[in-house]
């Protein structure tokens, strides 16, 4: 069975929401080789509607390992309002999220990546579907608590481990409470 890894970029106090305001100046070689290797030990990623309009027009075109493996990925969309995706192994959801995440998880194969946190995380994390959850804390206050952290069920994690990048930037790596109850199962 597919892990689903959620990367998610959050700021000291909690905020997840427009990283592009307040976490571009930690962005690095080492962010970028660890969102890269990401990519490339994953299958596919998956993403809501907004993750896909941010990103689609910002990595298309571009060029490096990480743009590379970005644009060569296969990438589920899932929206209800998008009628067509133009980025490159990009295709439509439509549906149900629960059941469709959960055929892509049972066919097996490689990881599926999410960068973000929005409605998608919220209902996979609603519904048992996320496995590992990896924070990448920002060293700066943004004073905005509009993140959609707050909005989440309660979930019971462990740490699977933690690395501090030489930008003070601290990533934590969880696994979920349900996903190490199915490893022991």
């Amino acid at each position: 069975m597919r892990t689903v890894i959620e990367s998610t970029l959050i700021s000291a106090d909690g905020v997840v929401n427009d990283p592009g305001s307040w976490a571009m100046p930690y962005f690095n070689e080492e962010f970028t080789r660890e969102a890269t290797s990401l990519l490339l030990g994953a299958d596919a990623m998956l993403m809501g509607r907004g993750t896909y309009e941010d990103l689609s027009w910002r990595w298309p075109g571009q060029t490096g390992p990480f743009a590379d493996a970005i644009n060569g990925i296969r990438k589920y969309v899932f929206t209800s309002t998008l009628d067509r995706v133009d980025w490159n192994n990009a295709v439509i959801v439509r549906g149900d999220v629960v059941k469709e995440v959960t055929r892509l998880k049972e066919e097996g194969g490689g990881d599926l990546v999410l960068f973000g946190h929005g409605r998608l995380s919220h209902t996979l994390l609603e519904h048992d579907l996320l496995d590992v959850l990896r924070l990448a804390v920002h060293p700066v206050v943004v004073g905005e608590p509009l993140g959609s952290f707050t909005e989440n069920p309660k979930t019971p994690l462990q740490l699977l481990s933690s690395n501090t990048r030489s930008n003070g930037v601290v990533v934590l790596t969880y696994r979920t409470a349900r996903a190490e109850q199915q490893d022991g199962a």
